[in-house]
């Protein structure tokens, strides 16, 4: 049955409130609170029945068939939306607004929240370790506006992307951006691959922005960026249904400010996850983590994907290493009260966003606490202190019950002797009968009528009950009004009488709605705090991220890098961090050396000899480097990079329908175009994915390219052997090789990088470690001997190719017009020009 087949007019009451809140919200799923149950109806219950694995049943609704019905329990709704949304289902939770035993007819119930990807909040469902990135896109005809967010740290970042889906694509995937939020005219081939490619969710989003306040993103000071950020701030606040009160003002995010790194570098060099299982184990991320928060193990994931390139900036955290090193007393006591600190950027989001509860007011007391702990070290070792909150820490210690539950209506939240009135509610839950006994002794000595009692009825409730011998004796003050005349005795009630039975009666109720507005009266205290406790948790994550890069140091004996302004590297001893931890003793450490006239690294060697890995060692100290951490190396002198380029690994692209080689193909375009003199281009194998010669060709091609017009440190590895050649005519062509040892046909690995060509792949000898038969290895080796013995005419024409290369840069007239700047030239010394490019052969 469909719901929009429905004859709307021969619903029951309440299905015709479903069918008037679902028509409002067709493009997603709809929870609608009916008791203790979330219900899910028509093709909502259909869906939801399959994906959740629930029982598919119906409900009488006034038609003539049964409506297809499925549900959750309330109290384990969350477990059932985290499955939707990692689904990619969108979820509105309608809830119960009004107390359904005060409900005159049917009760009435709002959209409270609309659930996705980028809108969830729950930490139960989030990931503690990553922030849950949102973001919005405009298409402007020349440049993306690119803006994103964190809904419940509240932080708010908005960029400009060139004008190439690739570029954006690349930005998305690498921020780790859960949904995007796009209009209906937007790209659609951009955000087919966003979806289907990287499983990012796709909002459509073409509502009306302008009532939301400007001066949120007026520091942004463009039009464009404070438009677009506007419409993703509205976007959640249509979703959270409530204003959003802790967003922190728009960071701008100037890529020139980072060293740039796209998502097949961050994937190549496994920075935050491993290629093979997409797993943090035995990612650099792994290998740096020695957080003590959640707060800064986020932070930490942030300065790996964005590492700077202010030289100022890199000193100032390479400082703190060596003062967190000199201060290590000091520093393990920090990391002991950081370790007691919980995550403070959720909790603070969680104030703003109505979803805090007791147990999380508790979590932010612990955290309070450990603050003057933290100054007094700071202090100490004379870095800057925190705000402490001391007034709010005392708030939350009187008032907060350290027994209180998860829910915030059950009671149970306030501390004895915080609210006198709340106190005596408890008295007379707990003591009821006691205070009736009481009351009746109060008032014999009051009306000195010795007889008086107190009782109960279900009809009349309590009264006091005097006998018709003493009724004289009741004077008007003592405010007795006659509630009912029985034949021996007269029953009165008054003013005081009612109050307590009103109390006596109904104190849980009254007890759960004090304690909850006294709850609400302290987290309305607590808001007042957001902006600085975001500060607090901002510097707290800071020093957490660069203890943790001290203990990494000390531990595995990093030194401080030297910045070097003339493009030098010049690294011994280098070593990736993360095979040295696996692989420990038995690693080989090696020389990176590449002066101001060098730059091509040519690297030759076996498979399995440690080329790829000599790549990404220089890879992975660049980016030590400028998150600020010390490096694993002897000595260490390089520049600072402005973008790392990666071509390493064969593999297709199943997905987008790409070869190996038309992979390969676009990695090394992207990279060529976007290279710049400062930048560090790795290339792998380049060529591999087609025949010999096209990609020999192409290979050799694209290194004169680099060498002639970018200029810029490029580590190159290859078995094509001919293209060693091209180091004897290009002196800023280097070659190196990975060496082995072969005895008797047996082959070692030394993994040790030295000086000069290799021309043999040890192939064979590689297949033969790896087990292949003997029949295999033998028949193999014939073939090699009669391919060598046949191509010697065509290694004569690679050498001709080779030359033919370099000619460009021995032209004596393209040297002559390379040095001119025509600029600086006057007429008559152009003239002169003329006459001495005549005389050049």
């Amino acid at each position: 049955m469909k719901m929009s087949e429905v004859d709307v007019s021969m619903l029951s009451p309440m299905m015709k409130e479903y069918y008037k809140t679902k028509s409002e919200y067709m493009d997603v799923l709809l929870f609608y609170r009916l008791g203790d149950f979330y219900e899910m109806f028509f093709e909502d219950a259909i869906t939801a029945s399959h994906e959740l694995e629930l029982t598919l049943t119906g409900k009488n609704a006034g038609l003539k068939e049964r409506v297809p019905m499925c549900g959750v329990p309330h109290h384990a709704v969350n477990v059932y939306l985290e499955k939707l949304i990692d689904k990619g289902y969108k979820v509105a939770i309608c809830e119960q607004v009004e107390d359904p035993k005060l409900a005159k007819g049917i009760v009435k119930r709002e959209v409270t929240e609309i659930v996705s990807k980028g809108t969830l909040t729950n930490t139960d469902c989030l990931d503690e370790n990553d922030y849950n990135f949102i973001a919005s896109i405009t298409d402007y005809n020349y440049i993306y506006a690119l803006s994103y967010l964190d809904l419940l740290s509240g932080k708010v970042f908005a960029t400009f992307v060139s004008k190439s889906s690739d570029k954006l694509i690349s930005e998305i995937v690498s921020l780790g951006i859960k949904e995007v939020v796009v209009t209906s005219d937007f790209d659609n081939s951009i955000t087919k691959v966003l979806k289907n490619n990287y499983n990012i969710y796709v909002s459509i989003y073409d509502k009306d922005y302008s009532n939301i306040n400007r001066s949120k993103v007026s520091n942004l000071a463009d039009a464009k960026l404070e438009d677009n950020t506007l419409k993703l701030i509205s976007y959640i606040t249509f979703n959270q249904k409530k204003e959003i009160n802790h967003l922190m003002k728009p960071v701008i995010v100037n890529s020139k400010d980072y060293l740039s790194l796209n998502r097949e570098c961050i994937r190549n060099l496994e920075l935050v996850e491993t290629i093979r299982n997409k797993d943090k184990m035995y990612s650099l991320l792994w290998f740096l983590d020695k957080t003590k928060t959640s707060m800064g193990s986020r932070m930490l994931k942030e300065f790996i994907l964005k590492p700077v390139v202010s030289e100022s900036e890199i000193n100032k955290r390479h400082d703190l290493i060596d003062l967190f090193k000199k201060e290590f007393m000091s520093i393990s006591e920090l990391r002991d009260f950081l370790y007691q600190i919980y995550d403070l950027e959720r909790l603070v989001g969680k104030v703003s966003i109505n979803t805090l509860n007791g147990r999380d007011l508790l979590q932010l007391k612990s955290s309070l606490g450990v603050l003057p702990d933290i100054n007094l070290i700071l202090e100490n070792i004379g870095l800057e202190k925190v705000e402490t909150f001391s007034e709010l820490y005392d708030l939350l210690d009187k008032s907060i019950d350290l027994d209180a539950p998860v829910t915030i209506k059950e009671g149970g939240l306030i501390k004895d002797g915080f609210n006198k009135e709340l106190d005596e509610l408890k008295s007379i839950r707990k003591n009821g009968k006691d205070f009736i006994s009481k009351f009746e002794s109060e008032e014999r000595e009051r009306t000195g009528i010795k007889n008086l009692k107190v009782g109960y009825n279900k009809v009349f409730g309590y009264y006091i009950e005097v006998s018709k011998g003493q009724k004289d004796n009741i004077k008007e003050e003592f405010g007795y009004v006659r509630k009912q005349t029985i034949s021996n005795s007269e029953r009165y009630i008054t003013n005081s009488l009612k109050e307590k039975e009103d109390m006596i009666l109904n104190a849980e109720d009254k007890i759960k709605d004090m304690e909850y507005n006294i709850f609400l009266s302290i987290k309305s205290e607590v808001s007042k705090y957001i902006g600085n406790l975001q500060k607090v948790s901002d510097y707290i994550a800071y020093l957490d991220v660069m203890q943790s890069l001290t203990k990494v140091s000390e531990e595995n004996n990093f030194v401080r890098p030297i910045i070097n302004h003339e493009h030098n590297i010049n690294i011994v001893d280098a070593k990736h961090p993360v095979v040295m931890k696996v692989i420990k003793d038995d690693y080989v450490s090696n020389n990176i050396v590449m002066d101001e006239y060098t730059n091509i690294l040519m690297i030759t060697g076996p498979n399995m000899s440690g080329k790829s890995t000599y790549m990404r060692t220089l890879a992975i100290i660049v980016i030590l480097n400028q998150i600020g951490c010390f490096v694993p190396a002897s000595s260490c002198e390089l520049p600072i990079f402005d973008k790392i380029f990666t071509r390493i690994g064969a593999s297709d692209d199943l997905v987008g329908g790409e070869s190996t080689f038309m992979v390969e193909m676009k990695e090394s375009a992207y990279a060529l175009k976007n290279a710049t003199e400062n930048s560090l281009i790795l290339f792998d194998e380049l060529g591999r994915g087609t025949s010999t010669y096209d990609g020999m060709s192409l290979a050799g091609s694209i290194i004169e390219y680099v060498n002639k017009y970018l200029k810029c440190k490029t580590m190159f590895s290859t078995h094509y052997h001919e293209l060693t050649k091209m180091a004897e005519y290009t002196p800023s062509i280097k070659n190196v090789h990975v060496s082995i040892n072969e005895t008797d046909g047996k082959v070692v690995f030394l993994h040790k990088v030295m000086d000069g060509a290799v021309d043999k792949s040890y192939g064979i000898n590689v297949a033969k470690l790896a087990g292949l038969p003997d029949e295999v290895i033998e028949g193999a080796g014939k073939l090699l001997e009669t391919y060598e013995s046949t191509s010697k005419t065509e290694k004569k024409h690679i050498k001709q190719f080779e030359l033919d290369l370099e000619t460009p840069n021995k032209d004596p007239l393209r040297e002559f017009l390379r040095n001119i700047n025509p600029l600086e030239v006057t007429p008559m010394e152009a003239l002169k020009l003329l006459d001495e490019m005549k005389k050049i052969k």
